[in-house]
């Protein structure tokens, strides 16, 4: 497939942005915080002036890496003289919103250069499936809500839009074949990135005990609603059949695959594994206001700006062969409101709580010897 084909990290359509809908990201991102000033704490040091470099993998608009990298930068300024520069490299593909990423930096309250004036921001625009850092530079590596995307889309799923809930063998092996190769190159390219003595941390979506992704009252929501655009002529079946979200989840054999049989690949180790589950900030949000109509809007605003672009992204192409691009953008403009207004009310109409299986990994990269 080629590389105009590779969907990393989903962007927003219309007015919604990623920012704005991506409030449920937070979710384990306390957990996550935690161990990042944990491995803030043990990380080796380089000697200035050679700056201390911080690489954000995935970053898309930086609202989910402000607090982590915050919080790891008041741990290393603990440890080291406060005019010892610190390098942060936010790094996403070149398609990623990166003005609205500029802007956190510049402006979020939270943002770190307003805390730390020797600290000085970069962006890197590549995808993480290669290597973007220069070898043995990285001190410390954070990566949140961004490898459960995957590269591409292997194949097609013909009976969902999310692998884990498709019973075709087919499109099982092919997602899990590519899953795997994602994860392997993503870390064999952080084990040259990190320096000696580093650390990265990943949260990412991880697998309930069924094997399932999670987010099931969502999907099932989604593929009722798509059901009945089907049967009122909004979309076709062939338009259904070509909806594939690019997005799995891993489990604890996946994350060490690459590690067998020594426990080291690519000069890198695991740390430590741990799935938990992530709070539904909406749910809990509902159980004290209990305004059902915010709960469904919140998740499917949320869902609108990480999701239902690819899925759009399937509608038009032989149906409106000659229409012209402002016709096809119309029409998956009009996908989009509507999926979003069907979510909502489905969701408004029977609240519940969502799954959110997370995982999240602590790599370490062995010190040289003296």
């Amino acid at each position: 497939m080629r590389e105009s084909s590779i969907v990393v990290r989903p962007q927003p359509m219309g007015s919604h942005t990623y920012t704005e809908s991506s409030r449920l990201q937070a979710a384990g991102l306390r957990t996550a915080t935690a161990r990042f000033e944990e491995a803030a704490r043990s990380i080796a040091i380089p000697r200035a002036p050679q700056p201390i470099a911080i690489a954000d993998y995935g970053a898309a608009t930086g609202y989910n890496s402000l607090l982590p990298i915050g919080a790891a930068i008041d741990i290393i300024r603990k440890r080291t003289r406060t005019d010892h520069a610190i390098l942060v490299a936010h790094t996403d593909v070149p398609g990623n919103d990166f003005t609205t990423l500029f802007s956190t930096l510049a402006d979020d309250q939270d943002s770190y250069l307003k805390k730390d004036s020797a600290t000085y921001a970069s962006v890197v625009g590549r995808s993480f499936y290669s290597q973007i850092l220069p070898s043995d530079s990285i001190a410390l590596g954070w990566s949140s809500w961004a490898i459960h995307w995957l590269r591409r889309v292997p194949m097609p799923i013909p009976d969902h839009i999310e692998i884990s809930y498709s019973t075709d063998d087919d499109a099982r092996r092919a997602y899990a074949r590519q899953a795997a190769e994602d994860w392997r190159d993503f870390i064999a390219f952080r084990g040259r990135e990190l320096a000696p003595g580093g650390r990265l941390l990943v949260l990412t979506v991880g697998l309930k005990p069924d094997g399932t992704s999670g987010f099931e009252v969502a999907f099932d929501a989604i593929m009722t609603a798509l059901d009945q655009f089907v049967a009122d002529g909004l979309i076709t079946d062939d338009e259904v059949r070509r909806m594939s979200v690019p997005s799995t989840g891993r489990d604890e054999k996946d994350f060490r695959a690459p590690f067998h049989p020594s426990g080291r690949f690519e000069g890198l180790s695991i740390e430590d594994i741990e799935l938990f589950n992530g709070e539904d900030r909406f749910w809990a949000q509902y159980q004290s206001d209990k305004d059902a109509a915010a709960f469904g809007t919140n998740w499917a605003d949320f869902l609108r700006g990480s999701m239902f672009p690819t899925l759009a992204a399937a509608v038009d192409t032989d149906a409106d062969a000659g229409r012209g691009r402002d016709r096809r953008s119309k029409r998956r403009r009009e996908f989009v409101d509507q999926l979003h207004d069907a979510l909502a009310a489905a969701l408004t109409a029977a609240p519940a709580q969502m799954s959110i299986p997370l995982a999240l990994v602590v790599l370490e990269k062995r010190r040289r010897s003296a």
